[in-house]
């Protein structure tokens, strides 16, 4: 067998192995309708994203826009991101 038929798998788990565990987002969502993503130390704008867009499909939406991103003084989730599902 080629380990070189391999090595896109290998690349994409690699890939995969490098974010933020989902596990460690804290996700709500706010009385307006808005979603927030409480984003932990290290975390990428992009994987927040991920979480509210995940979160927007849930309820029958199609996107996640960006509306707000804030500092915190929370040492675990230093940034607050708001989206909107549309």
């Amino acid at each position: 067998m080629k380990t070189s038929a391999y090595l896109p798998l290998i690349l994409v788990f690699a890939l995969f192995a490098c974010g933020t565990p989902d596990s460690e987002f804290g996700v709500y969502k706010q009385s307006d309708g808005a979603i927030g993503v409480h984003a932990p130390k290290g975390a990428k704008e992009n994987e927040a994203q991920g979480m509210a867009l995940a979160e927007c499909k849930k309820l029958g939406k199609q996107n996640a826009v960006a509306a707000e991103s804030r500092k915190t003084v929370n040492d675990r989730f230093p940034m607050t991101y708001i989206y909107l599902c549309r």
